[in-house]
């Protein structure tokens, strides 16, 4: 993120917060980032809601795909990051 400027970042994140529902966020993802940027950011999210939930590394690579080295990066996420993952997975948990 070193190259993006804090305006930018920030008007990223309001862009974000101005979505209403699911149908507003599909039409800005499916213009803003390609198939593959899509397919990683859902893959790392259900590789995050797995090891929530508990499931072991091969578990989850035969569940998403995801390869190990991409389990351990978003597991040390969970454990170590700013905590974005569990945030919204536990938002999600609380609504659901």
């Amino acid at each position: 993120m070193e190259h993006l400027s804090e305006e930018e970042l920030n008007f990223l994140y309001d862009v974000m917060l101005s979505l209403k529902n699911r149908e507003e966020c599909k039409q800005l993802f499916s213009d803003l980032c390609t198939v593959r940027e899509l397919s990683a950011m859902a893959q790392r999210l259900s590789v995050a809601r797995l090891l929530k939930q508990g499931k072991t590394f091969t578990e989850i690579e035969e569940e998403t795909g995801a390869s190990s080295a991409t389990i351990a990066r978003i597991n040390r996420c969970l454990h170590y990051g700013s905590g974005g993952y569990s945030l919204v997975l536990d938002k999600l948990t609380a609504e659901g």
